[in-house]
Formats: structure tokens, sequence, C-alpha cells
């Protein structure tokens, strides 16, 4: 039974033909006409349901109308009603490798098909032939109708999982069409051939991580896979070095089919290595893991007082220390844009004077932290270093805010001694224990002032100052009943700081007598033996020796060379290790304390 819808649009009538469209009989199935969209028949042999979908308007809902046919069938078909038909390609026979001959109703014939049709009448295969078969994967049809590699594919490649002892199937470059059934004829030319799987070196050895990422959080598992494009997969020995120090070895790939996992108990960039190897051959490959922890502190290591174009060193220290995983964000000054560094230090050099903001920010994975100093940049400056009493270290808790307070009772009673302006005086004290700070004599902005008297002002406050802590004027009331006395320590190396090429006189001479000075001593250690006083005296020394122990004032006051102070990075993490011991702050706080001493 054939049907026609002759337009999709504003139809109310339908043609049916029963004899393969030679005679047409027309049917009104809607009494409106219907603007047809689509049309659905049931399948079954029994079902005579035809379905129009569709809309009387443009502005009408969907209408479905379903037309059964059975009123048109009066019987059953029976033998009479049926003939055979041969199912062909424009006259070609064989259909999928088959001819096939079905039983179709007379044209003509109106009656229904039963639950017994069976439309197949017979089915025989037919002989293979070249059109049967398309080209297999990796290979492409040519002009001349024949099947070739394509120029990514390589033929002669063999599974990993082909074990020596086994055999594949080799492609010839075809394989069958899906559900053809044609037999024999080119079929064995056509077909994959069984070969014995050989014995081959590794190649192509792959390693990756199970979620294709090459970062990961120290302390969790890190699945690694290993893949072998070529080899024997059972026969090929598989070694894993994990660049932390521990490796593993398998006999076989097969053992790493679910997975090596590993753990890192530390952070770092490590160089992950994969070795395939067998009596043949070997083939490596290597990956570069990121791991990573969440920093919980950083602090800014910078000099309190720096000359003007004098080259200074910034750096930054973070806890947990993570080497080569996090990265530097340095926002010097007033620059807009950050200088950005893979370590955790720079040099700078600034070249105005005034107060400089220098803040560093550390990128460890999503998380952010910084923290921020000031930096006063001077042409000159003059400093000492200070010390003090024993008693101050029992009441020392190493934080920032302590150190803070500390400045600023330091030069409080500095003050108390001396008329040097205030704004012209600062203190920093040291992280660690013993307790120890440096004290900066700065120069006022005075532009009718000369050099030289400035030079000459900072050089007298440091000698009253000098003299008061010789004297052991200088001190002040930690907690009722304690009390602590500053001591100077030590000049520094250049008494009078100086940007500039020339030296001023105080400073050379100073230089010149500690020159001096250190030749002397040199010159007594090595002639020691021929000067006789020299010997009496050091007999005479060890048996007063005890005797020298008795008082405590000035002259017993311990003498700290610069020598013996720690580097203000040691300082530093030694600090930021007691911090965390302690649970002190917050792990992104801004701290205030003056970090380290600055060499001059």
């Amino acid at each position: 039974m054939h049907k026609e819808v002759r337009d999709v649009y504003h139809k109310k009538t339908k043609r049916i033909s029963f004899d393969e469209g030679r005679q047409w009989t027309q049917h009104t199935f809607s009494s409106v006409p219907l603007f047809v969209d689509g049309v659905l028949v049931e399948a079954g042999a029994e079902n005579q349901i035809m379905t129009f979908f569709g809309h009387f308007s443009h502005r009408s809902e969907w209408q479905l109308i379903k037309i059964d046919y059975k009123s048109i069938f009066s019987r059953k078909c029976t033998e009479e009603d049926y003939q055979t038909w041969h199912l062909h390609n424009q006259g070609e026979p064989c259909v999928m490798g088959q001819k096939q001959i079905y039983m179709k109703r007379r044209p003509g014939n109106y009656c229904m098909l039963g639950k017994d049709y069976s439309r197949i009448l017979s089915a025989e295969s037919c002989i293979c032939r070249a059109h049967d078969f398309e080209c297999d994967y990796g290979y492409e049809r040519r002009g001349d109708g024949n099947c070739r590699a394509a120029f990514w594919f390589n033929p002669s490649t063999v599974s990993g999982s082909c074990s020596h002892g086994q055999n594949y199937l080799n492609s010839t470059g075809y394989r069958k069409v899906v559900l053809n059934n044609c037999t024999k004829g080119v079929k064995e030319i056509y077909t994959a051939r069984k070969q014995q799987c050989p014995n081959r070196p590794p190649k192509g050895l792959q390693l990756s991580t199970r979620d294709g990422k090459l970062t990961a959080h120290q302390g969790t598992n890190v699945t690694f896979t290993v893949n072998l494009d070529e080899g024997d997969s059972l026969r090929t020995n598989i070694q894993l070095d994990f660049g932390d120090g521990t490796a593993v070895s398998y006999s076989n790939l097969s053992w790493t089919e679910e997975g090596i996992k590993h753990v890192y108990k530390s952070a770092g960039i490590f160089r992950v290595s994969a070795l395939a190897e067998n009596s043949l051959g070997y083939d490596s490959t290597t990956l570069y893991l990121h791991v990573t922890c969440p920093v919980e502190h950083v602090q800014l290591l910078a000099p309190f007082v720096v000359i003007r174009n004098k080259e200074v060193n910034i750096s930054a220290v973070i806890l947990p220390s993570q080497p080569r995983t996090v990265t530097y964000f340095w926002w010097l000054g007033n620059n807009s844009e950050p200088l950005i560094s893979l370590d955790g230090s720079i040099s700078h050099t600034f070249s105005s004077e005034g107060m400089h903001s220098v803040t560093v920010q550390v990128a460890a994975g999503s998380s952010i932290l910084q923290d921020t100093r000031t930096i006063a940049v001077k042409e000159f400056f003059k400093s000492l270093l200070l010390s003090f009493s024993p008693n101050l270290d029992e009441f020392n808790p190493d934080i920032p805010e302590w150190r803070h307070d500390a400045s600023r009772v330091i030069k409080k009673s500095l003050l108390q001694v001396s008329d040097f302006p205030e704004e012209q005086l600062l203190v920093a004290v040291f992280p660690g224990v013993p307790t120890a700070a440096e004290l900066f004599l700065l120069p006022r902005k005075n532009l009718s002032e000369t050099r030289k008297k400035t030079e000459e002002q900072l050089e007298k406050a440091s000698d009253v100052i000098v003299n008061a802590l010789n004297q052991n004027l200088v001190e002040f009331e930690l907690k009722p009943g304690v009390r602590v006395i500053v001591y100077n320590t030590q000049l520094t190396l250049a008494p009078l700081v100086d940007s500039s090429p020339h030296h001023s006189s105080s400073a050379m001479l100073m230089l010149l007598s500690v020159v001096f000075l250190g030749l002397a001593v040199f010159l007594i250690y090595k002639f020691k033996r021929k000067i006789p006083w020299i010997n009496i005296y050091a007999e005479v020394n060890q048996e007063k020796e005890q005797e020298m122990i008795g008082s405590v004032g000035q002259d017993t006051t311990p003498k700290i060379t610069l020598s013996e102070f720690p580097t203000s990075k040691e300082l530093m993490e030694k600090e930021l290790d007691a911090r965390v011991k302690r649970g002190v702050g917050n792990a992104c706080e801004s701290t205030r304390e003056i970090p380290n001493c600055t060499s001059v």
C-alpha cells in the first residue's frame, strides 16, 4: 500500500495505491485543511494505522489525526495472493553478500497480511568479492581502488599487550563490511592473518598521572600510569623513580595496570622518571611534578635604613619552606608593576631619599600571602650596635610585637641622655636571643645646612650617646624591680655611612686605626716566642685569671663582635619556627619588627 501527501501545507485529502503506484484513490481525512508537518506509520505487519500531525493555522495548537485502514481489507491474504520478488541492486542479485527472495502481495489484491506472514522466502550467501570489503582502521582507499596505510598510521605497530609466544591478527588493510554475509572467494586474501607476536625492544613509553595534572598537594596520594606503545609487556621490566629518593621496580607492565601510588612528604619540584627495559633494549621518559603545600606565614627581610643609590638585598622567608614552588611578587615604592621572581631574594637600589614601602606577595597554588616593610633611604647615617643586661633575655618572647614595643622603650631611654631629635633616632631590635638592637642616627632634612655641618652633628650626637652607654647611664625599667642596662656593643665598621665616593676624615682615621691594630696583633702573635715579656705576662695572666672574674662593671661587660651575630635570614627563620610552634599570630598578618642590621 502506498500513500501520498503531495503538499505538506493545508491538506485535507490523501491518495492511496494498492498496485505499486499504478492507480490511486483519494480519501478525505479532515473536514478542515491541515498544515501537515509529518506522517507516522506504526510498525507491524497487522498494523494499518497512519498518524498525521500538524496544525490548522499558524496560531493553533498541534493536531494529531489517526487513520485506520482495516475497514478497507475484507479478508486475510492466502498463498494465491503472494508472488516472489528477488531483491537486487540495479540488477545485481547479491546485496550485502546474499541473494534474497521475498514474498510480497500481488498488486491490486485487497487482503490483510497475517501474523504468520514471512517476508523472506530464501537467502543464499554469495561468493566474496572486493566490494564486500572496506578499508581497515588506519588505511584509506587510493585512486586505484586499493587500501593503503594513511600517513599517520604505522602498519607494523603491534599492541604492547602482545607478548612473545602469543598470536595477533595482522591486518591486510581490509575488513568485511559490517553485516555482510559473503563467503569464500577473496575472503582469505582480505581477512587479517594470524601471526606470532615478535619479541621487540620497548618503544613509546608514556608516563602520566591518573588525573592528567602535573601538580599535587603534599601528603596526598599521587597515582602514576605507565603505558608502552611497543614491546613485550610481559617480559619488560618497569622502573619508576619518584624523584624524592625512592623508586619501585616491576617485573612486567601488567603489575602497573591499576596505577602506581606514591605520597610526597615534602614540597618541591620532583623529576619523576620511568624506565622500560628488556633483553633487546630500553626506553625512558620523564615528567616534572610540582608538589605544593599551603603557605602559612611569610616574613619580609629588609634593612631598616639604606643609603641612596646603593644596592641593597631584600628577601622573604616563608613557612613551611617550599623551594621553587612559589612565585614572588615584589612591589617596590610606587611602581605600578611588580617585579616577579621564583627566588625569595632580590637586589634593589633606591634612587631618592625618604620613606619607601616594600611589599612582597607570595603565591602558592590558589593562596596569596603578603608582608610589608617601610625602609628609610638617606644620603648617609650613623649606626651603633646595642646589647643589654642578661636579665632582658628572660622576658624576651621573641615575637614581632614585643620587639616593636621594646624598640620604643629603648628609644625613650636614649632620648633621656641626649637632646638628639626624636624623629631622627630609630631603634631596631633583632629577632632571637641574646637580645640585641641597632641604633640609627639620621640626618635631618635641612637644605640650608651644609653636608659637613650635618656630619658633625651626627658625630657629636654619637659621641654623647656612646659616652652615656659606656657609663651605664642608659637603662629602663622592664617591670617593677627589673631594670635593664643598655650597652654599646661595637661601632659599625664605618661610623659615618656615606653614599659618596669620598670618606670623611674621621671615618678614614677609624679605618686606619683598625688596620694598624690588627697588624700589631698579628706581629705580636707571630713573634711572641722572641719577646721575653710576652711569656712572662702569659704565665702571670694564667695565675691571675680567676681573680679577674669578680666585679661587675663597664670593664666586665661582654664584648660582642659583628661576626658573632647570626645572619638576618638565620634569625628570621629561627623566629618563624618559634612562632609556628607557639601558634602565635595569623598566617597572613603583617608584622612590624625591624628585621636585620644594615651592613655598612
